[in-house]
């Protein structure tokens, strides 16, 4: 039997790589005859710049930035270049679990320090830099990375405003810097939700970032104020743009200020890996991730992993800490790994055990 084992990381436990080489080894220990290759996924989200550290030619570099509250802080961001590519997450200097939650404010948190970090990218001299957004404290509309790298922002007396989510009603002038690197900016999203409205960042993301129900309401008339300025400066608007909600509205900043594309960060990463043919040589595929829910089949990694699986006629077999029942349908046969007589962070903590454990009685029960 040849087996695709292709998880992606389990928030707060381990990594992608840690949790392939988990599965692999409980599933070896049932049957030590199998041949086993592994491949580590991404979607765009918190885990995405780990994945491509990982490709060959790959180096790590650091650089001093500003979290979303302003405080300094060094993030890392993945350099290959004999490619010409940068890549970096958006969290990893804006991310919201930079932020402790006794002192998280949503209409103060900006994107400003990811936008630092892109510069930082910027200077290896890279042609490309692939963004992953996801895991953001801000709401700002990506704002706050446009003021980083240049673009200032005017109220109506032409002074000088810090584009926070709590100020973008304020905004009435856009100046663009002197000049604009010609770099290509790639957006990695797992999510296709647009700027405004009942599927947009602020009512869908904002109560997961503590966000009030009378924050919410004025996060989301400041986008839209934002959004009509920007379409008055530049002649068109991205806030309809499926992923332009990513990230509290940076897929939309990344398209106005920098031109950006977005793609689906599963694809992006799929086609690096090859996966399709991956998929398509094996006999069954095996994926996972921290938690199965509703946002599995909104592009996210395993849930996009078991669709080209079906797509190839491979049974998908997916691990999970957390299991709703809205994926069971999705997944061959879906597998918590968690133990409900212990509390999170003990199970976070046993994390590799469990799924070891989990992989082997799953590997058995196929045996018998």
């Amino acid at each position: 039997m040849r087996i695709l084992i292709a998880p992606d990381k389990f928030k707060g436990s381990l990594t992608a790589a840690q949790a392939a080489e988990a599965i692999e080894l409980g599933w070896k220990d049932a049957m030590p005859e199998a041949i086993f290759d592994r491949a580590c996924l991404a979607d765009g989200g918190e885990g995405t710049a780990d994945v491509i550290a990982s490709w060959a030619g790959a180096e790590i570099r650091r650089a001093d930035v500003h979290d979303a509250l302003g405080q300094a802080l060094g993030a890392e961001f993945v350099w290959i270049p004999g490619e010409g590519l940068a890549a970096m997450e958006m969290s990893a200097a804006s991310g919201l679990e930079k932020i402790p939650e006794s002192e998280r404010d949503i209409l103060r948190s900006t994107t400003f320090g990811a936008g630092e970090l892109l510069l930082a990218a910027m200077a290896t001299g890279a042609d490309t830099v692939a963004v992953g957004l996801g895991g953001s404290a801000t709401n700002d509309g990506g704002a706050g990375w446009a003021s980083a790298i240049g673009w200032k922002f005017h109220d109506r007396m032409g002074r000088d405003m810090e584009p926070t989510p709590g100020n973008l009603c304020a905004i009435e002038g856009i100046i663009p810097p002197p000049r604009r690197a010609p770099v290509k900016i790639l957006a990695l999203s797992d999510v296709k939700n647009p700027l405004l409205g009942p599927r947009g960042c602020s009512r869908v993301y904002g109560p997961q970032k503590g966000a009030t129900e009378e924050q919410i309401e004025l996060m989301e008339a400041n986008l839209e104020h934002f959004s009509n300025v920007c379409e008055k400066t530049f002649g068109t608007s991205h806030r309809g743009t499926p992923g332009a909600g990513a990230a509290g509205g940076t897929g939309f900043g990344l398209l106005t200020f920098c031109g950006a594309e977005i793609v689906s960060g599963f694809d992006w990463i799929a086609h690096r890996l090859d996966l399709e043919a991956r998929v398509a040589a094996c006999d069954l595929v095996i994926t996972g991730e921290g938690s199965l829910d509703a946002q599995t089949l909104e592009g996210k990694g395993p849930g996009a992993l078991a669709a080209l699986a079906k797509a190839h006629g491979k049974p998908c077999i997916a691990f999970a800490g957390r299991i709703e029942n809205a994926v069971r349908g999705v997944f061959s046969r879906c597998v918590s790994i968690g133990d409900p007589a212990i509390g999170l962070a003990e199970n976070l903590a046993r994390g590799a055990q469990s799924l070891r454990a989990a992989a082997n009685k799953t590997a058995q029960s196929l045996l018998s």
